[in-house]
């Protein structure tokens, strides 16, 4: 297990390296293939009466002159070492982990994004426990009712969920139960200010419920399958023959064999969410992760959008890595091969 866990360790920082290098010629790269000069680049960080002089100025300070192989082992430099940037108004040493400094606010990159984990973290946290509760225990009571009109009602609300976009459903929460019913905060009711565990719950319920209903109706009709699948094997019908509680042979045989590709999707959903929940964090405006990768794409302030999918990257190895070693608890077999 020790050298399985060391060899994808250092598969994860190969994959994080490549994907480093596939962004960052997304961002600096792309632009000048399409025809776009240093200056053009440069242009969209000034004002719009600077003259070229300032305008190509600013393209030397910020680096963008220089050949692309030599911006991007400057940035891997920052990660590794840390950097020194001109901001303009003196020099700034950004320490190890450097994501490098925004182009707009002059601010390093990493400390910004730390400031707004918390917020994402427990957006993704709680929304994952009621979608995993919700979603499996739909797929597991409608695979055991299967034809029954509680099956085709339990599919019909997950193909809703599955089809209705979150900033639809997210802003048909907030005009009923927040500006109708008045039953939850609106948009904007940041977790941090929360004064108690219950204030935190009144708080981000709705933002839970609306990104959790997406989510649930996949793992429902994964779960729907995986189950009526599995309760059709052979050693389903030895446990019954042994006088196994039903109980026991769902839970136990049952639901614990069709958890493997269940497992392998909510590790890559809950990766991919502290990564930043883009659309509930917009339509909610929550300040996690998400919400500043947009403002940082609206504002064209390629750092920080370059830091935000770095940080998704890690996130979404991380628990792929932690999935793959939850198989050997979830499945036995995993454990003997």
């Amino acid at each position: 297990m020790l050298t399985y866990l060391i060899r994808r360790l250092l598969a994860a920082v190969l994959l994080l390296a490549i994907v480093s290098a596939v962004v960052f010629a997304i961002f600096f790269l792309v632009p000048r293939i399409g025809g776009a000069t240093v200056d053009d680049l440069a242009s969209r960080y000034v004002g719009k009466s600077a003259g070229q002089a300032q305008i190509h100025e600013t393209a030397v300070r910020l680096g963008f002159t220089d050949p692309i192989w030599v911006q991007y082992g400057r940035f891997v430099k920052g990660i590794v070492a840390g950097a020194d940037y001109n901001t303009g108004a003196g020099i700034d040493h950004c320490p190890a982990p450097c994501l490098g400094y925004s182009y707009i606010t002059q601010n390093p990159v990493l400390p910004e994004i730390l400031d707004r984990l918390p917020v994402t973290l427990i957006l993704a946290a709680g929304a994952a426990v009621l979608w995993l509760i919700g979603g499996v225990g739909t797929g597991v009571i409608s695979a055991l009712r299967r034809g029954t009109a509680l099956d085709r009602g339990f599919m019909g609300v997950a193909l809703a969920g599955v089809s209705l976009p979150i900033f639809f459903t997210g802003l048909l929460a907030l005009s009923i139960f927040s500006y109708g019913l008045k039953w939850t905060y609106a948009g904007g009711a940041s977790p941090m200010d929360a004064t108690s565990p219950l204030d935190l719950v009144h708080r981000m319920l709705l933002p839970w419920i609306t990104l959790a209903f997406l989510y649930a109706a996949s793992y429902a009709r994964l779960t729907r399958a995986g189950m009526l699948e599995t309760m059709n094997e052979d050693y389903i019908r030895t446990a019954r023959a042994k006088g196994l509680r039903e109980r026991d042979v769902v839970v136990k045989h049952g639901l614990r064999s069709a958890l493997t590709p269940i497992l392998t999707i909510f590790g890559l959903d809950l990766g991919l969410l502290i990564g930043g929940a883009v659309l509930t964090e917009t339509t909610f405006s929550l300040q996690g992760i998400g919400y500043y990768a947009v403002q940082a794409i609206n504002l064209n302030d390629l750092p920080k959008v370059l830091g935000v999918t770095l940080v998704a990257a890690v996130f979404v190895i991380i628990a792929s890595l932690i999935v793959d070693l939850l198989y050997a608890v979830v499945d036995p077999r995993v454990r003997t091969s």
